[in-house]
């Protein structure tokens, strides 16, 4: 089998996999989440568990290997995260989202097969929020209109 194929393989298995734990979970039903979210009313606690088992299973596949991954010549890491502004804003938008929808980003994609209202808008402004965000980040930052005066004379 083909470099090429294993990882299309392996991709698709994770997704399914991934998939299927947050309908397992309950990841897909926004009112299960929001109930997670509000401590003060009816919490459910149920979604820790999943979050502890997800950061459980992280933490063991994380390690450092020995040989190669499955798919891939080497294993990368991610570099190392800088916490500025758009970091910060960033993650404001996606927590209040969250709350607000139910859904988060996975658990949206998931969820689009039942065609649900709610969750086809999620989804929707989340692709023209990424497409928004792509084509802010392809400009360059505008220049500062005293720098080009002085510049020019």
């Amino acid at each position: 089998m083909s470099r090429r194929v294993s990882r299309v393989l392996v991709a698709f298995a994770s997704g399914l996999l991934f998939g299927i734990g947050l309908l397992v979970s309950g990841m897909t039903r926004p009112a299960k989440v929001i109930a997670f979210l509000d401590p003060l009313g009816a919490w459910d606690p149920s979604l820790a568990f999943v979050m502890a088992g997800a950061v459980g299973v992280y933490a063991v596949a994380a390690r450092p290997r020995a040989r190669a991954p499955l798919a891939a010549p080497l294993f990368s890491a991610p570099p190392a995260p800088r916490v500025d502004r758009l970091l910060l804003v960033g993650a404001a938008l996606f927590g209040v989202g969250w709350g607000l929808s139910g859904y988060c980003p996975g658990p949206s994609l998931v969820s689009v097969g039942s065609g649900g209202a709610g969750v086809l808008v999620f989804v929707g402004s989340m692709l023209l929020g990424n497409f928004a965000v792509g084509v802010w980040e392809s400009h360059p930052e505008p220049a500062c209109p005293r720098d080009n005066e002085a510049l020019q004379g």
